[in-house]
């Protein structure tokens, strides 16, 4: 089947309105909390129809943001005290007035970055924007040539974004990288370090396939959980020639948690190794319609708290009950593996995003390469089966189940190389 063949339909994007109520009163946690990081999805245009995007990119919503509302929330992500500002899609350049809205941001002092495809980038647009301030671009691929144009549905996407990643370095904008890890594409990760280390990404943030929207309609795009511990291998590997050449390995805030490689990936972070869900804790995500989330990728509709037509930036920030839940999250909302582990308490089940949108809730996580690790150790693996089909609609998901099993004993000896290497690598 070739690509073309692979197209999928579009979906129309509601204008349904919620309504969100506020509690009566912020609480000292949430005064203390601040957002550092604001990720806006300017729009839900896109130019591609990606295989894996869990927001269905395609159509503009039809409530989006006019201009001036998008001029006014600049405004108000300055006043609750937001240091950067990165605009996503869709794609955001196809907004109009994309442009006036990165001058606008950096008029008031956030810095300004931007996440791309880069089917649309060239010169003229590159220079536009690096005139208009943006000042870091990360553009994403996702495999080798034929694997990144299979994910992006589009023969040329991935020659289109390595256009795209010399255009704007040319233009003087700083460029990093971003790939998606899946079924398809995680054997891919050697080549596509040489590609990005070849562009000059000073950057590449890493981070596995997530079952939301049409991720969801081909379960064959993720990863099975068992399969994290070859991704982490290679990813140590890679992790020398990386410092090397300058670039920093970005760990994605879903590839975990807590295995024999946590510091040599995040020991620059607090603690040399990753926290909790940072959702309504130090970052914000923004709808293009105005809907606010405590992060960009969770599913829309329990974790919307707010509307900027309908409330104050500041007051949806503190007060609304779906941006509340990592900041009172406690282990006694964990379940299975997840409850019992020994990182319980500090890693509180990892990326909400990647429970939820498999289990429709959160609190337990099989993504895991401690829990790889220790399942591997009796003999045992997990394995994700779909139940249930996803709606069809932004930010969706289906439900999984999760399946315990013995190794294969042709694939165990393999697998108990990986994890002695680990060990050894870790004792030395």
């Amino acid at each position: 089947m070739n690509i073309a063949q692979k197209s999928q339909r579009l979906p129309l994007v509601s204008a349904k309105r919620r309504q969100f109520p506020l509690a009566d009163h912020a609480r000292p946690v949430d005064l203390q909390a601040r957002p550092k990081l604001a990720v806006w999805e300017l729009t839900l245009r896109c130019d591609l129809s990606c295989r894996h995007c869990s927001s269905r990119a395609g159509h503009a919503r039809p409530d989006e943001l006019s201009t001036e509302e998008a001029l006014a929330l600049v405004g108000s992500l300055a006043k609750l005290g937001v240091l950067e500002v990165t605009l996503i899609g869709g794609e955001a350049y196809l907004r109009d007035d994309w442009l006036q809205i990165i001058k606008a941001i950096r008029a008031h002092g956030m810095q300004c970055t931007m996440v791309t495809a880069g089917r649309g980038i060239d010169q003229s647009r590159a220079e536009a924007a690096q005139l208009a301030g943006l000042q870091s671009v990360s553009v994403s691929i996702d495999g080798s040539p034929d694997v990144h144009d299979s994910l992006r549905n589009l023969k040329g996407s991935h020659q289109a974004a390595l256009r795209a990643m010399h255009y704007l370095a040319k233009a003087g904008i700083q460029v990093s990288a971003n790939s998606q890890i899946g079924r398809h594409s995680y054997r891919d990760l050697p080549k596509i370090f040489d590609t990005i280390a070849s562009a000059g990404a000073h950057s590449w943030q890493i981070q596995l396939t997530v079952p939301g929207g049409r991720a969801a309609d081909d379960p064959s795009l993720l990863l099975e959980p068992y399969q994290v511990l070859e991704v982490f291998s290679v990813i140590a590997w890679l992790k020398p020639q990386a410092d090397a050449a300058d670039i920093l390995i970005w760990p994605g805030n879903n590839l975990g948690y807590f295995g024999p490689y946590e510091h040599l990936l995040r020991g620059n972070l607090f603690g040399g190794h990753r926290g909790s869900c940072g959702a309504g804790c130090v970052s914000i995500g923004i709808e293009s319609n105005g809907d606010i989330k405590g992060c960009p990728s969770l599913p829309s509709d329990p974790y919307t708290g707010g509307n900027i037509r309908e409330f104050d930036l500041v007051d949806i920030w503190q007060r609304a009950e779906p941006l509340r839940f990592a900041r009172n999250m406690r282990v006694s909302e964990l379940w299975g593996y997840c409850a019992e582990c020994y990182y319980a308490e500090h890693c509180l089940a990892g990326c909400s995003w990647t429970a939820h949108s498999l289990f429709g809730k959160r609190g337990n996580n099989p993504l895991c390469h401690h829990r790889a690790l220790e399942m591997l150790k009796r003999g045992r693996r997990e394995r994700l089966v779909q139940v249930k089909a996803p709606s069809g609609t932004p930010f969706d998901h289906g439900l999984f189940e999760i399946v315990e099993e013995d190794w294969p004993a042709a694939e165990l000896k393999a697998a108990q190389a990986v994890a002695d290497a680990q060990q050894l690598w870790l004792e030395t």
